[in-house]
């Protein structure tokens, strides 16, 4: 491979005769990006270079319409797939003989020196930090990797886009989950989402079949990114050894300096050494073959990133067909039905939505808990099996004219409403709940999923107004906005608050030792206004992981150090015998004195 373009993408050469027509050229890249290609002279160039009146004379208008007509093509075609990167010149046009052409771009150009070192710094950095837990050592990590997918897609021509930018600052925050909260679920949630994020932005996916599959497109990257690293690799080291052989001088001149002068200021000040055993990485023996794996990772993890985008496959060629459109009695009868079926059951929930307890045991004769548990999850999956339904009507939705778009709003409209006021009202049920026996992780996770297919349901109903073409980004965008939320409100801090708050009003007895002890380092600033034994009881758990934790700083979050400090200075009282009797008036609180003692919240 070569960085110079490759002979099916020059110019042909003039012919020599003067006296012979000169044949229409083929548009490059570069001159459907807006700029000349390579040396080639423009037209009032060519004019002034030479160009005899009598040659001018020959381009007949026919001639002149002909080349501006191809040139016109040349920037359509060269504008697909509509990808927030933009190819710029120097890539020739895959030919579109199949599924194939259209989805896989041409080969990325030679790996640049700067991508291989941020490749190999993202290896380096995984095997030191990533070997001892999660926490700003992902942060680290993804810096370089980040620079090297953008030295990439520097090198073959893309440009940055918003929806690009958008992608990869959304993935980046997401990262910074994993440094704050010490909570493994939301951290998990928040993970996985950054590498979609990641994914989308180095694709630059739109459509929903693109969306969905270029979230994970970057796993398809990874066995051509080492093959094309590998080829790299061998082409820069056969071309410039010597240049290789400087940069492993410096580098192990570099090293040994580094030791020498650390350990002599080392061994010359306690508190030096100290901040040098804190922020370097502990090297074993044993560690060897897991830190090994993560150098694997790391590179592969990399070069995929950076194949990717100088690369990307076009996930947005996939298409799916729409469906065969039905008559309008028979598409709007049976929606218009389900739609008086939606008015009846909200008519008779608004009765009790915002009536409160009273009103709820005056109406169904249930308690807080009966009446929450007896349609939480039902109304839960109404909503999602109404956007199914949504789903599928837009598919055979009759597409006549103004007419049947007109059809399709007022039918659709009014379900997308009626279906947020089912939303409401799950979420109220679930508030009743809560208000009566606390929050658990399972009560607050539900919660988020019904109001963030709420928000689904308030974009679909902006696409019928607005145009539906945003909507599958803007589904993505609104996943990964809650996915950060969620992580950044601290859900078991949030639950520990509200269980606090709960007892300290006198709404509840006692606290739920057995439930509250299992929480993460982020619950401790609200467990520690319990008074004794419960505060004991709550933290003992947690001071035994957070206290007689070595983690070292790139895998402690910010939660579990704030843990450490408030224990550090009230530490828990007392040997746990007494935990046996604490709570356990409020232990049965949300379950039903004859069930099986099973509580699905």
């Amino acid at each position: 491979m070569s960085d110079q373009p490759s002979e099916a993408s020059r110019p042909p050469e003039k012919p020599g005769g003067a006296d012979t027509p000169r044949p229409p050229e083929p548009p490059a890249a570069a001159e459907a990006a807006g700029t000349p290609a390579g040396n080639e002279p423009g037209p009032s160039e060519a004019r002034t270079a030479g160009a005899t009146p009598a040659d001018t004379a020959r381009e007949s208008p026919a001639q002149a319409s002909d080349g501006r007509r191809q040139r016109a093509q040349a920037t359509q075609q060269a504008g697909q797939p509509g990808s927030p990167w933009q190819h710029g010149a120097g890539a020739p046009a895959a030919k579109d003989d199949g599924m194939t052409a259209r989805l896989r771009p041409p080969p990325p150009p030679l790996i640049r020196p700067a991508v291989l070192g941020s490749v190999l710094a993202t290896a380096l950095l995984s095997a030191l930090f990533l070997s001892d837990g999660l926490g700003v050592n992902l942060l680290i990590v993804a810096v370089p990797a980040s620079l090297a997918a953008f030295f990439a897609a520097q090198a073959a021509g893309r440009r940055l886009r918003p929806w690009t930018a958008t992608w990869a600052v959304g993935g980046l925050a997401l990262l910074a989950v994993p440094a704050l909260r010490d909570a493994g679920w939301p951290t998990f949630l928040a993970v996985v989402s950054a590498f979609a994020l990641g994914s989308l932005a180095l694709h630059g996916s739109r459509s929903w079949p693109g969306v969905l599959i270029g979230s994970l497109g970057l796993f398809d990257s990874v066995v051509p990114g080492i093959i094309w690293g590998v080829r790299g690799v061998r082409a820069r080291a056969g071309g410039s050894r010597a240049n290789w052989g400087a940069t492993l001088r410096t580098t192990a001149v570099a090293l040994v300096l580094l030791v020498v002068f650390g350990t002599l200021f080392a061994s010359a000040d306690a508190a030096f050494a100290e901040l040098l055993s804190s922020l370097m990485p502990e090297a074993s023996v044993g560690a060897g073959p897991w830190r090994t794996l993560l150098f694997a990772l790391g590179l592969a993890g990399a070069l995929a990133a950076a194949h990717a985008a100088a690369a990307p496959v076009r996930w947005d060629g996939l298409t799916v067909r729409p469906g065969k459109p039905r008559g309008r009695a028979e598409w709007a009868l049976p929606l218009i039905v389900l739609n008086l079926l939606f008015a009846a059951f909200i008519t008779l929930q608004l009765v009790v939505l915002f009536g409160g307890y009273d009103k709820v045991r005056d109406v169904t004769g249930l308690s807080h808990a009966e009446y929450a548990r007896q349609g939480f999850w039902q109304l839960l999956w109404a909503t999602l099996l109404t956007l199914l339904v949504i789903a599928l009507a837009l598919r055979w939705a009759p597409r006549g004219g103004t007419g049947d778009r007109t059809l399709v709003r007022s039918v659709l409209g009014p379900l997308c409403v009626l279906t947020l006021v089912v939303v409401a009202s799950a979420l109220r049920r679930m508030d009743l709940y809560v208000d009566e026996y606390g929050l658990t992780r399972l009560r607050i996770s539900v919660a988020a999923m019904e109001l963030w297919l709420g928000v689904v349901l308030i974009l679909i109903l902006a696409a019928g107004v607005f145009g539906a073409r945003f909507l599958p980004r803007a589904v993505a965008v609104s996943a990964a906005a809650g996915v950060l939320a969620f992580g950044l409100i601290s859900p078991d801090g949030l639950i520990a608050e509200q269980n606090v708050q709960r007892f300290e009003d006198g709404r509840s007895t006692s606290i739920d030792i057995d439930y509250v002890k299992d929480l993460s380092a982020d619950a401790v600033p609200a467990l520690d206004r319990l008074p004794e034994p419960e505060r004991s009881c709550a933290l003992r758990f947690i001071q035994n992981d957070v206290l007689h934790d070595d983690t070292p700083w790139y895998a402690t979050s910010w939660g579990e150090a704030r843990a450490k400090e408030i224990l550090e200075k009230r530490p828990v009282k007392g040997d746990g015998s007494d935990c046996y009797r604490v709570g356990r008036e409020g232990a049965g609180d949300g379950y039903e004195p004859d069930d099986d003692g099973y509580d699905p919240y």
